[in-house]
């Protein structure tokens, strides 16, 4: 089952959300007092001065300063953003797999905090808050305007405390109160088990720093469990670090095999490629994906599909096609930059487009219920646009049936789940073409 691989010692210096200090290329060299530049930051130095002087009302300069630098990120795209000290301290929290709040993804789309997938067993999914929710007051303060931010600081909070979310939901009549009790959202990013016919099935949740690691474990559990087959579950996985998901490609690839490269503003070329320093999978394999499934998800499916490696059953995942980096500022604050595009093995941008599953399955739609529409990449302000194409369009024909899911599709049974037992079908279908071809 496994193929045994020699041991590497490997660093990823990049990665979708990064944590470290990072100086060098991203020093201060480009802080530059002549010409343009100068004159613009004069310019602001002006402003800064009437405001402080003139304004109504006393202000503080930090604000003043932080809600520029604020506007600037704002103005890029969708994952760029500025980070004061308490938000900078509770992303590298959150990287680590345990912070406190409601368990949710949000994004913004027209102007408001939409949820973009919540988190498996926390309270917002335990309350039934679903992806394409729209969030309209929090504590009865409109977010109209609100920074993402903002918005994560305002969710999030001591364990056992309580928060008032506003939810619009498209079939609705009128917006809903949901009073949720925050508690601590420990991610375990990693859980497995076995299905019928000796069925391995792994759901990854967020590629974390301890995924790969997780993974690895659970792989040797099923082995000793005699599966014959596997799943790999990375519906409503948000993505995280880009190393984890390299490590985790690398646990389904050979040795030497590109599962990512990179392109940013100079155009050089960094590629990451398996360095397995563990034993690899080799039976056949079923990768289930959703609207939900993003950026360092996408690149795991991405990479076993181009190299054939797995079949692709779901829907047409979200289109984060873009890398961050996270850049710790003098004063505790952090920048979370955008500064390259990702492609798959064959060279192919999923910005905006997603990737399209081999077989297209459906959720189930309960009774008395209609699908609502769910928001991508395509759908966030200032999104960047997809420069290579080869991705396959969602024209308006197609958006439709791309974008809906249930309104009621959460906490399915096996049975029910009308994806997972798709993913089964064909599983037991390759296995037999296995069999045939060793027969023959």
């Amino acid at each position: 089952m496994f193929k045994k691989k020699s041991i590497t010692m490997w660093v990823v210096m990049l990665a979708v959300i990064i944590t470290g200090t990072i100086i060098g290329q991203w020093g201060l060299a480009w802080v530059n007092m002549e010409g343009g530049h100068y004159e613009k930051l004069r310019v602001f130095a002006e402003v800064l001065t009437l405001v402080k002087k003139n304004y109504v009302e006393d202000v503080k300069e930090d604000d003043l300063i932080y809600g520029a630098i604020r506007g600037m990120l704002n103005s890029l795209d969708p994952h760029s953003s500025f980070m004061p000290q308490d938000a900078f301290k509770e992303m590298q929290v959150e990287t680590k797999g345990e912070f406190g709040g409601l368990g949710i993804q949000i994004g913004t789309k027209d102007d408001m905090i939409t949820v973009v997938a919540p988190i498996e067993d926390t309270p917002a999914d335990r309350a039934g808050i679903k992806a394409g929710d729209k969030i309209l007051k929090i504590n009865g303060e409109s977010t109209k305007g609100l920074s993402m931010d903002d918005a994560v600081k305002k969710l999030r909070g001591p364990k056992g405390t309580q928060v008032t979310i506003n939810i619009y939901r498209m079939e609705w009549a009128e917006p809903k109160d949901f009073t949720l009790t925050r508690d601590i959202i420990k991610i375990r990013s990693v859980k497995s088990k076995v299905l019928e016919d000796k069925i391995g099935y792994i759901k990854i949740s967020q590629f974390q720093e301890q995924t790969a690691s997780d993974l690895g474990a659970a792989l040797k559990k099923l082995e000793q469990d005699d599966v014959k087959s596997l799943i790999l579950d990375l519906r409503n996985n948000p993505g995280g670090l880009l190393d984890s998901s390299v490590d985790v490609a690398g646990q389904f690839l050979p040795d030497g095999k590109l599962v990512v490269y990179t392109k940013g503003k100079n155009e050089s070329k960094k590629e990451y490629h398996t360095k397995n320093s563990r034993e690899h999978f080799e039976l056949p394999m079923v990768v289930l994906v959703n609207e939900g499934s993003a950026s360092a998800s996408e690149i795991v499916a991405g990479a076993l599909k181009d190299w054939s490696r797995a079949v692709i059953v779901g829907a047409t995942t979200f289109g984060k096609g873009s890398v961050q980096t996270v850049i710790p500022l003098s004063d505790g604050s952090g920048l979370r930059l955008t500064v390259a595009r990702y492609y798959t093995p064959k060279g192919t941008s999923i910005q905006n487009t997603g990737i399209t599953p081999d077989i297209v399955a459906k959720p189930k739609l309960k009774k008395g219920t209609r699908a609502h529409p769910v928001i991508r990449e395509k759908d966030l302000e200032k999104h960047l646009e997809n420069d290579t194409k080869k991705g396959p369009e969602i024209t308006k024909d197609s958006e439709k049936e791309l974008m809906e899911i249930p309104g009621e599709a959460a906490e399915s049974s096996e049975e029910e789940d009308l994806q997972l037992q798709r993913a089964i079908d064909v599983i037991k279908t390759l296995k037999i073409f296995k069999e045939m071809q060793k027969a023959s």
